[in-house]
């Protein structure tokens, strides 16, 4: 099967959730500028939930640019990422409603690394399918970035128990880690336009 029917799922479901993201985001009660400083965390939980489900847009059509064909091991490891990925809406409007406060600040991070954790499941499944040497092996090398992601993730939630405000800076910071698509697939991906 081509990859093709695969990223336009995921578009879809992509689509689904930012749509379910921001349709949790309600006016202010009040019309002054200070219900509006109360609305700030939602706002913000928002912003950084629709950073991350963008990061995992772009890297996905990024990844499947290199990948023409897909089995059926690859679609299952693409759901259970899509599965964790739909987790977010709720993990972020749970942290939304309750800023700096313990539980929901562990289970946004715990959804985050879940996430990260399905990705490299994913990627893993995709490797061996098309091979050691392929493109996309090549491309993602060690991985080192996406193991200090997860190490981050950890420490985060770790931090949380101490103080939230802290867990929230590392999740901000993987999100502007990742910010720009990954660089050692783009490479790939631009080196294989330019062959055909």
């Amino acid at each position: 099967m081509t990859s093709e029917r695969l990223s336009a799922f995921v578009d879809a479901v992509i689509a689904v959730v930012i749509t379910i993201m921001v349709l949790d985001l309600k006016p202010p009660a009040r019309p002054d500028f200070q219900a509006l400083t109360q609305s700030a965390p939602t706002f913000f939980g928002y912003v950084l939930s629709f950073v991350y489900v963008a990061i995992y847009w772009t890297n996905h059509h990024h990844f499947f640019a290199l990948v023409k064909r897909v089995n059926g091991a690859v679609l299952w490891a693409n759901l259970h990422l899509v599965f964790w990925i739909s987790l977010i809406p709720f993990a972020t409007a749970w942290l939304g409603a309750h800023p700096g406060s313990l539980a929901p600040t562990v289970v946004y991070g715990v959804s985050l690394l879940a996430c990260a954790l399905a990705w490299w499941v994913m990627q893993a499944v995709i490797i061996r399918h098309q091979g050691p040497h392929s493109a996309l092996a090549r491309a993602v090398g060690r991985d080192i970035k996406g193991r200090l992601t997860w190490a981050i993730y950890v420490a985060g939630i770790a931090l949380a128990f101490i103080t939230p405000m802290a867990a929230d800076a590392c999740y901000v910071l993987v999100a502007l880690m990742w910010l720009i698509p990954d660089r050692r697939v783009e490479r790939v991906v631009a080196a294989s336009a330019d062959q055909a």
